[in-house]
């Protein structure tokens, strides 16, 4: 069965939270490039997300949040995570941290890694959708190894059959991917540039009083 497109609107995100809530996978717009969501408790859920793509789940997911008070549910937060947060959220910033001690997250989330990615999206939809179903894991719209697509119809040529619902915000914003912190050891590591230059976060940890080896 092929996937319904809607309205990246009020119906159309009480729609897409349904499909979530039963179990589906949706396409949803950001403020890069469109990922597919699904519930964080959907059995198997994160698996079919890795059908989907036709990749091998040798690589973690992140989440979605609607907030930062989000993230403390899920992960810890320490000095130089929620110095950033503060910062950059809503924005192109993931801070991978420690997991919870009492949040059992699925290992082929995190690749059976015991740290998880999280990121607060410049983008109302994402955060609407976490905020009525919890964080999303989410990964982009394509088929491993195909262009990122940018728009509903892409998307539907990529993932029709294998996704419920495409929630059509238009064409993709783009630009670069968000920027990585890895935040759980003693020093933040910049896993990857994107979206906030390095120096950014480098200013951002000084305000903070967060030692760093970061070139500012």
């Amino acid at each position: 069965m092929s996937a319904r497109t809607v309205r990246d609107d009020a119906a159309g995100r009480a729609e897409a939270t349904a499909v979530l809530q039963s179990g589906g996978v949706v396409a949803i717009p950001t403020d890069t490039v469109y990922g597919i969501a699904v519930a964080l408790e959907t059995p198997d859920g994160i698996e079919r997300l890795f059908r989907i793509k036709r990749r091998p789940p040798d690589q973690g997911i992140m989440l979605l949040l609607d907030a930062a008070s989000q993230a403390r549910s899920i992960g810890v937060m320490g000095s130089a995570a929620s110095a950033l947060a503060d910062a950059c959220w809503p924005g192109g910033l993931t801070v991978v941290v420690p997991q919870g001690p009492d949040v059992p997250l699925p290992a082929v989330l995190t690749g059976g890694s015991p740290t998880i990615g999280l990121r607060v999206p410049d983008h109302d939809a994402p955060r609407a959708l976490a905020a009525a179903v919890g964080p999303l894991p989410t990964t982009s719209a394509n088929v491993s190894g195909l262009p990122e697509a940018g728009n509903a119809p892409e998307i539907f040529a990529q993932l029709g059959d294998a996704i419920d619902l495409i929630l059509d915000g238009g064409p993709a914003r783009g630009g670069p991917p968000s920027t990585v912190v890895d935040c759980t050891g003693e020093r933040p590591l910049v896993l990857r540039e994107g979206a906030i230059p390095i120096a950014r976060i480098a200013a951002i940890l000084d305000g903070a009083s967060v030692d760093h080896d970061l070139a500012g």
